[in-house]
């Protein structure tokens, strides 16, 4: 049976990823614990911990995805911004969809989590997932992953990293409106 979109060789990747996912709140418990030891007031352990185990439990497998090379190798580059991305959107379907909304969700964990993590804003978030995202493109390209190294997916990266921060943001303002004033 085919799955549609393309997205077939994934299904692995996705099935060990969710499944890996109870292993998460040990180490989020953890974590708390390590960081009130030092002296670190319960309710931003809590929060540090849950913005370091959601960042990396919500990047790591993104990265499998595309740093796992795919047959045949080689390299192409493309470098001139939108064009890559037009060609996927010409091409429709479930395909153009899982392009477009994958590379959003690549750094998007690292920019709704990161918020919460240190005080920085999305611009800043952008920007790391900018940097981050060459690296990971430059990697598929000296690698030969088989995969195309594109401005686009950096722009993608980017921008996913940088609405889900926006979003964080906005979570924060509602959570701290809507909790009781301490007398």
């Amino acid at each position: 049976m085919t799955v549609p979109g393309g997205i077939g060789p994934w299904l692995p990747v996705v099935a060990v990823s969710v499944a890996t996912l109870p292993v998460a709140y040990p180490v989020y418990r953890a974590r708390v614990r390590r960081t009130v030891r030092r002296g670190v007031p319960d309710a931003v352990a809590r929060r540090r911990a849950l913005a370091e185990v959601g960042m990396v439990a919500g990047t790591a497998p993104w990265l499998w995805m595309i740093l796992t090379p795919v047959a045949p190798a080689g390299r192409e580059l493309r470098a001139v911004p939108l064009v890559d991305l037009v060609d996927v959107l010409a091409g429709g379907g479930l395909t153009a969809f899982f392009q477009v909304v994958g590379n959003l969700l690549v750094f998007a964990a690292f920019g709704l989590f990161a918020p919460l993590r240190w005080s920085i804003g999305a611009r800043a978030v952008t920007l790391a997932a900018a940097g981050a995202s060459v690296v990971v493109e430059g990697l598929q390209y000296a690698l030969a992953l088989g995969r195309v190294t594109s401005v686009d997916d950096v722009l993608l990266n980017a921008a996913g990293a940088g609405l889900a921060a926006v979003l964080s943001r906005r979570l924060v303002i509602a959570a701290a409106a809507a909790a009781p004033a301490s007398a």
